[in-house]
């Protein structure tokens, strides 16, 4: 059984062709507990394009707006509750991707890493390979390991950047997966190819426990 919760550094980092591409690669179903901005498009019909509707979980919540969970309840007049998230299929192999990154509000109290949490899985982040990523990236591996939250690695998605990889992985002593190039025009062959050179060895490893100090 596999079980990964995907996470970004940001919004539109990649995170749903990545979690697309790992869950086709794994076998595994595909959840987006928390789906925002409803009205422009949901993440599970692309994954469901690709993986089946039978391999795609229903999510727990949806709201029309392009904001924050928390913002986008509001809105609504609802608000999330961690309690209420179900998660299906429990001993399913499952890939769970995450709304934004991991401290966007869920409510006035939780974060999207509360949710994490609760569920335990191993943690991919997907960044970006551009200007910017490497102090994005390590803020996300620092808020991580600061909740001991089991890292399976990065995930670059963009052009390749070797520097900028090889910085990631020493400063946040974490392993870089791969990198996968933007892609305009998908086909299975593409997510084959790309998930057969991600390095997943660590998923099999636990993270030692990483203490720090204010």
């Amino acid at each position: 059984m596999t079980k990964i919760f995907v996470t970004g550094t940001d919004t539109n980092v990649g995170k749903t062709v990545a979690a697309t591409m790992l869950a086709m690669g794994l076998d595994a179903n595909y959840w987006k507990p928390v789906q925002t901005g409803t009205q422009e498009g949901r993440d599970s019909d692309f994954a469901a394009r690709w993986l089946g509707p039978s391999r795609v979980l229903p999510e727990s919540y949806t709201f029309a707006a392009p904001l924050s969970p928390d913002a986008a309840a509001a809105r609504e007049g609802r608000e999330i509750q961690l309690a209420d998230i179900k998660l299906l299929g429990r001993a399913e192999s499952l890939v769970v991707e995450g709304a934004g990154g991991v401290l966007v509000p869920l409510n006035t109290t939780s974060t999207m890493a509360d949710l994490m949490l609760s569920l335990g899985f191993h943690t991919l982040i997907v960044a970006r390979t551009a200007l910017g990523t490497i102090n994005h990236t390590l803020l996300t591996v620092e808020a991580l390991r600061l909740r001991n939250l089991p890292l399976a690695g990065v995930l670059l998605m963009g052009d390749p950047q070797p520097e900028t990889a090889a910085s990631i992985e020493r400063h946040g002593k974490i392993a870089i997966l791969g990198t996968i190039p933007f892609c305009r025009n998908f086909t299975a062959g593409w997510f084959a190819e790309s998930f057969a050179r991600l390095d997943l060895s660590t998923l099999s490893r636990k993270e030692p426990t990483h203490e720090y100090r204010a």
